[in-house]
């Protein structure tokens, strides 16, 4: 079986971890320090922006390829990975310009994710029991 449309989100998530995790590496080169971070606070929001995107894309990539593979229809998975893309970009942005304080982008990026992973579960689930009941 083909996911396409999972496979397009797990690839944008991919390229965002990239970018996120340059940056943190030239933290490192620039602090030396390879395990941890120093005091500098935009070393350790560089950090916990790539971190976080880590704890988040992996379930939104499951839940996106088992609502494909279910039978959700292929314009929810797209809006809802746009949508869980965009926060995660809003999100880590917000955690760069912000330094790791309260940013709006921050703030709308965590939400947006929260958002569009309950919209997600209850897309699967709903799925589910329609197809089985």
């Amino acid at each position: 079986m083909i996911l396409p449309v999972s496979a397009v989100f797990a690839c944008v998530c991919t390229i965002l971890l990239v970018l996120l995790s340059v940056r943190v590496a030239m933290f490192r080169l620039r602090h030396k320090k390879g395990v941890g971070v120093t005091d500098n606070r935009d070393f350790e929001a560089a950090v916990r922006a790539q971190a976080n995107l880590t704890e988040y894309a992996p379930i939104a990539v499951i839940l996106l390829a088992i609502g494909e593979l279910n039978g959700v229809m292929v314009e929810w998975i797209y809006a809802l990975g746009m949508a869980f893309v965009l926060g995660r970009f809003l999100h880590a942005w917000g955690m760069i310009q912000g330094r790791g304080g309260a940013h709006p982008a921050r703030l709308g990026g965590i939400l947006l994710t929260w958002l569009a992973l309950l919209a997600m579960v209850v897309a699967v689930m709903l799925n589910v029991f329609q197809a089985n009941y």
